[in-house]
């Protein structure tokens, strides 16, 4: 299981506004401290985490942070409204569109996925498979 992610981010504030612009939208929790960002689902007491924490921190090695090539990071939404609410939500707050909401030919029937990059570069999707929602072939 993983347990949490962690991306790079050279802007503190800036990685704030957009992160902030849909991930509590989707039940996260931010604290900021100063080694960076923490975004973490609650957990009720005497129980422990099943989904990943996500963390957005300088780099430990004081060079500049950069975007993976082929690294991604996804968050699921509970249904394709969300999935375009929340995109256009990091849009307005400093992400670029790497792929507009919709389907994709090469992947399940009901997997709506929308792509972006945070200010720093690293890639972020957002995606719904929910079946109460019309598939790509409905």
């Amino acid at each position: 299981m993983i347990a949490y992610v962690t991306v790079g981010a050279d802007d503190i504030e800036q990685a704030k506004r957009f992160y902030s612009a849909f991930l509590p939208a989707l039940g996260y929790n931010m604290t900021q401290g100063p080694e960076g960002l923490s975004f973490a689902l609650p957990v009720p007491d005497e129980e422990a985490p099943v989904h990943p924490d996500f963390y957005v921190k300088p780099t430990f090695d004081g060079r500049p942070a950069s975007a993976g090539n082929g690294n991604m990071v996804a968050f699921e939404a509970a249904d394709q409204d969300k999935v375009r609410a929340l995109h256009s939500s990091a849009l307005a707050a400093g992400g670029s569109d790497e792929g507009q909401p919709g389907f994709r030919a090469t992947y399940g029937p009901r997997f709506y996925v929308a792509y972006l990059r945070d200010p720093q570069g690293n890639k972020i999707a957002l995606f719904s498979s929910n079946p109460n929602d019309p598939g790509r072939d409905d």
